[in-house]
């Protein structure tokens, strides 16, 4: 497991570390300027190096510090960040990741770090005289470490090196807590320090001197006045310890009885409070439990139902609203905000416009809208295809843009919002949209459809998602070969969602995607076709209508009902799935919403709402794309979950091969 594996646990929070350098990284390129943002980053770097040595990860403390080496010149205005060298540490920043992982090849490291080199040489060349600022007085340093700081891999005099590198230090040894030599731990450490610093040292430097060990440490970090500044190294020489040693011991007695809410030990407490890291397997398997519970509790609930103890059906009923918070809480557990998903695409914007020589803005919005995470790490591929085609397809390049009175960058957005059920993501670029007699056109050419076949509007963009479809003129590095945008729709669709295109020629293109909230419980209406017991996800349903005897063979042949003055097509499940039995004498027509409009789905019995736990088909029965999967009901028989998309997909040829025979 990983907690009992601190490799393990290093290599996530290595990679949390990472992601947040890179984060940092891609907002300084567009804010040079940013000192906030450049400490941000070079104490990112300091703190993988520091966990990289102590986890035994040698050569990514050792390449790590040639980056936080070159940040902290950067820190310090002795060189200017550049566009040039944000782009070499974000190539460093990949190479960390695979020292992380351990499949890093050394060569490429030496590049990188060659690259690294000349970016420094190149910003040094052109690094602007430094502002004359005012001296900096200096700092009073008292610090004493835990007991067991060396036992844990602590080394003070590492520490004591890292202060005298930030200037210059007069230091005295406090030895009043050391015990007698008969009872001395060699182990332990029981001195602590006294440092007079002298120079244009920042608090933040001296504290990321102790940026592993602050939670747990006595700390004090005093100014020093311009006077005494001037004169510290000779009179630190001369100070008592005892007095120094008493008033760290009071501070720290102080501390340990009356803590702050800003005191590091408080910070820490508050932290372990707020969260707690939990595998996701062991998330799975709770959700697995919950899902067998929501079961077991609807089997209590009909055998309730059947008899007329009062006493169980109350028992009952409290199991089933217990069962249900349960399961809600469980949900929200698994939910996890967009805003991890689109944070992953600025690195691939900034590489796109870097390789295709384009300006691209990236904006998001709704970042706080929530999904279940199988949802997310299903998404990112699909979405990689979307966002790759925008920028290299449907994106102009400078010239063109400013030619067609555009502004010279171009704009990509992603955005999700929460829509009953589903959650909508939509990718907006404001580029050339999709020419439709080039669609067409290519669309005939690959005998798709007829020369003369009418299509809707919403067909004909469609076709960009068959196999094999391209209509860029040439091929690139990045797109242009017709794969991928048939993988994504399959993938979309088999997270029971749709994607729909909307386009204006001159102005941009919109894709929007349509995704469940989650794929492991959801509300389900459970309906009867013939013998056969069906799940109908009710975030489709919109209503349910009566279709007598009589009206069914009047609309035999046709397959249409008028409702509320708009004719709505609808489909024979009965008829569909063979069950070989007699209608019954009052059939049911459930109305279901979809991209293309709404479908009616003909259905013998409506038994009633059903929380439904989703189980995946065996591989027997996986090519059955009409289903989405199955559950078990509280009899212990299996339903099937329909695919509303797939389903309509293939009635709608069944249903008009039926009426051209009629």
């Amino acid at each position: 497991m990983m907690a009992d594996d601190p490799i393990a646990a290093f290599r996530v929070e290595a990679g949390e570390v990472l992601d947040q350098v890179e984060q940092g990284l891609l907002d300084l390129g567009h804010r040079l300027d940013d000192m906030d943002l450049v400490n941000a980053v070079f104490r990112g770097l300091h703190t993988l190096k520091g966990s990289g040595a102590m986890f035994g990860f040698d050569a990514l403390a050792g390449f790590t510090h040639h980056c936080e080496t070159a940040f902290d010149r950067v820190r310090k205005g002795q060189v200017p960040a550049t566009a040039g060298l944000v782009s070499v540490i974000l190539s460093a920043q990949d190479h960390m990741r695979a020292l992380v992982e351990g499949d890093a090849p050394a060569a490429e490291g030496d590049a990188i770090l060659a690259r690294l080199q000349q970016a420094i040489d190149e910003a040094s060349g052109t690094a602007p005289a430094p502002a004359k600022t005012p001296a900096r007085t200096g700092w009073q340093i008292a610090f004493r470490l835990p007991v067991d700081a060396m036992a844990n891999g602590t080394n003070p005099l590492m520490l004591l090196d890292e202060l005298r590198e930030l200037g210059d230090c007069t230091i005295v040894a406090m030895t009043d807590k050391v015990p007698p030599l008969s009872t001395l731990v060699p182990t332990e450490c029981h001195v602590g320090w006294n440092v007079t610093l002298v120079g244009d040292v920042k608090r933040d430097d001296i504290e990321d001197v102790f940026i592993f060990v602050m939670d747990d440490m006595e700390l004090s970090i005093e100014p020093l006045a311009v006077d005494d500044a001037d004169d510290a190294p000779a009179e630190a020489a001369a100070i008592d310890e005892a007095p120094v040693a008493e008033e760290i011991v009071a501070i720290a007695s102080m501390v340990a009885t009356a803590p702050t809410a800003d005191s590091p030990a408080a910070r820490s407490t508050a932290k372990a409070e707020e969260s707690v890291r939990v595998p996701a397997g062991r998330l799975d398997a709770l959700m697995d439990r919950v899902g067998e519970l929501v079961i077991a509790q609807s089997r209590l609930s009909q055998c309730a139902n059947r008899g007329q103890d009062l006493v169980l059906r109350s028992v009952s009923e409290e199991i089933e609203r217990l069962a249900g918070e349960l399961r809600d809480t469980m949900m929200v557990m698994r939910m996890v905000p967009v805003g991890s998903l689109f944070s992953r695409f600025r690195r691939l914007i900034h590489d796109l416009a870097r390789d295709t020589g384009k300006t691209i803005e990236f904006d998001t919005a709704g970042e706080a809208t929530e999904v279940d995470k199988t949802v997310i790490e299903r998404l990112f591929d699909p979405m990689v295809h979307l966002v790759r085609n925008s920028c290299d397809h449907g994106l102009e390049t400078p010239d063109d843009r400013i030619a067609a009175g555009k502004p010279a960058a171009g704009s990509v957005k992603l955005a999700a919002h929460q829509a009953g059920g589903e959650v909508v993501i939509t990718i907006r670029d404001d580029g050339r949209g999709i020419n439709r007699a080039r669609v067409r056109a290519k669309a005939e050419a690959n005998g798709l459809i007829q020369p003369d076949q009418a299509l809707s509007d919403h067909d004909l963009l469609q076709m960009i998602f068959a196999p094999g479809f391209s209509t860029a003129a040439t091929v690139t590095s990045l797109s242009g070969r017709g794969v991928g945008m048939d993988v994504v729709k399959r993938t979309i669709e088999g997270l029971r969602g749709s994607i729909d295109v909307q386009s204006t020629e001159g102005e941009g293109s919109l894709i929007a995607l349509r995704i469940p909230l989650t794929l492991a419980i959801i509300d389900g209406l459970l309906v009867r076709v013939g013998t056969g017991r069906y799940v109908i996800p009710l975030t489709a349903v919109e209503e349910c209508i009566e279709l007598s005897l009589e009206d069914d063979l009047r609309h035999r042949g046709r397959s249409l009902i008028t409702l509320r003055e708009k004719l709505v097509p609808f489909l024979r499940l009965r008829e569909m799935f063979a069950t070989d039995t007699r209608p019954d004498p009052f059939q049911k027509i459930v109305v279901v919403s979809t991209p293309q409009g709404r479908v009616g789905l003909v259905v013998d019995q409506i038994i009633g709402n059903h929380q439904t736990v989703i189980k995946p088909m065996s591989a027997l029965h996986r090519d059955a794309a009409t289903f989405a999967g199955a559950t078990i009901l509280g009899d212990g028989e299996v339903a099937l979950i329909l695919d509303i998309a797939q389903l309509i997909a293939l009635g709608q040829p069944r249903e008009e091969t039926l009426r051209a025979a009629g």
